[in-house]
């Protein structure tokens, strides 16, 4: 957020900012998004739903999972949040208790640290660097000492790192044998490179599922997400979104209705995104950035820049001042060796990607 506020205030000055620090779509939401949207401001009330969400958005996600996943989903156990921000919210408030303790991986989406240490959970931070393949492993939550729960990103932010299907069931078997609640971020799921992502909605245990209308979807200023919840879980998570958001977006959930329909025009948005990727990937390494991460899925390259610095919030300010490239550093992602780390998002336009990286090179090509 730093980073972008700078970017923008460069930007009100007149100068030249190229976008690689953006964590959203450079893409609108679908037309058939807005082209519903538009009906409703014409049409509906645009009242308050239930807290848990429009019953007609609910059963179209279910569907959802069955035919991307062909796993059934009771539209009931689906709670529809304003975005996934507030479904983590939401599912930390009623699955656990003040002073429980939580597996986070690192690096990881700094947000999960931040809200559980809001909500007085302690967030375990899990080193999963290079080493580890950034996998996290039932190894390394056995040597985390007591869990009460732990949180899973596939694909990751920012690595974009993704769990293939054993060690996504070795997790949730291990969780659910230890009595672990396993809290799986899936918001990144559609915008995948090679295999597709899995879900842990049906694996042992009944794992929360997160997701968002976000990322692959590219709707990320209609802030609405969705949670999938355990039965128990449902009462308290009704009670407390009445309390503290009363419903979602009435506009967004009704536009929503139409995502599920729009996935030729999202799928051509990822193919925009996976040639980003290899364009990145290949000049990256050509400019000696050797170290990267597996970046399977989301939109990101996670990278060592130790090579240049020991300081990546110096190396990402140098190069918006001089060279007009935002970029962001590694430390909110992972606390200890995050100084080490520069994430790069080709979320944004071609131009964008492109022009970083002729800018990029020629500032290399001074430094030495």
């Amino acid at each position: 957020m730093e980073v972008m506020r700078s970017a923008a205030a460069r930007a009100a000055a007149g100068a030249d900012v190229v976008h690689l620090e953006v964590g959203q779509p450079g893409t609108r939401a679908p037309s058939g998004v807005i082209t519903a949207a538009h009906r409703a401001l014409d049409d509906d009330v645009l009242g308050y739903t239930v807290a848990l969400g429009d019953d007609t958005l609910r059963h179209s996600i279910a569907g959802h999972y069955r035919d991307w996943y062909d796993v059934s989903v009771d539209a009931d156990r689906i709670v529809v949040t304003q975005g996934s921000s507030g479904a983590f919210v939401l599912t930390f408030l009623a699955a656990f208790a003040p002073g429980s303790r939580v597996a986070i991986p690192a690096p990881g989406y700094a947000a999960y640290r931040n809200m559980l240490v809001a909500l007085d959970i302690e967030p375990v931070i899990i080193e999963v660097g290079a080493g580890a393949e950034y996998v996290l492993t039932p190894d390394h939550l056995a040597s985390a000492g007591h869990l009460d729960g732990a949180i899973i990103a596939s694909p990751n932010n920012p690595t974009g790192t993704m769990l293939d299907e054993d060690q996504l069931m070795d997790l949730a078997s291990w969780c659910d044998h230890n009595g672990v609640t396993l809290v799986s971020d899936e918001i990144y799921h559609g915008i995948t490179f090679g295999n597709r992502a899995h879900t842990a909605i049906d694996l042992p245990g009944q794992p929360i599922v997160v997701n968002s209308f976000s990322k692959y979807f590219s709707m990320t200023g209609w802030r609405l997400g969705w949670v999938i919840l355990p039965a128990d879980l449902l009462t308290p998570v009704e009670r407390l979104a009445q309390n503290l958001t009363i419903a979602p977006p009435t506009l967004a959930q009704i536009a929503a209705r139409a995502a599920f329909d729009c996935h030729d025009e999202l799928r051509r948005n990822v193919a925009l995104y996976e040639e980003h990727r290899s364009q990145l990937l290949s000049a990256l390494t050509d400019l000696g950035f050797l170290q990267l991460a597996p970046a399977d899925g989301a939109f990101y390259v996670w990278s060592d820049v130790s090579h240049l610095t020991d300081d990546s919030q110096v190396l990402c300010r140098t190069w918006l001042d001089e060279l007009g490239v935002a970029t962001t550093p590694g430390l909110d992602f992972d606390p200890n060796h995050g100084h080490r780390f520069i994430r790069f998002s080709y979320a944004g336009t071609t131009r964008d990607i492109t022009e970083a990286i002729d800018r990029i090179a020629t500032w290399l090509d001074v430094q030495r």
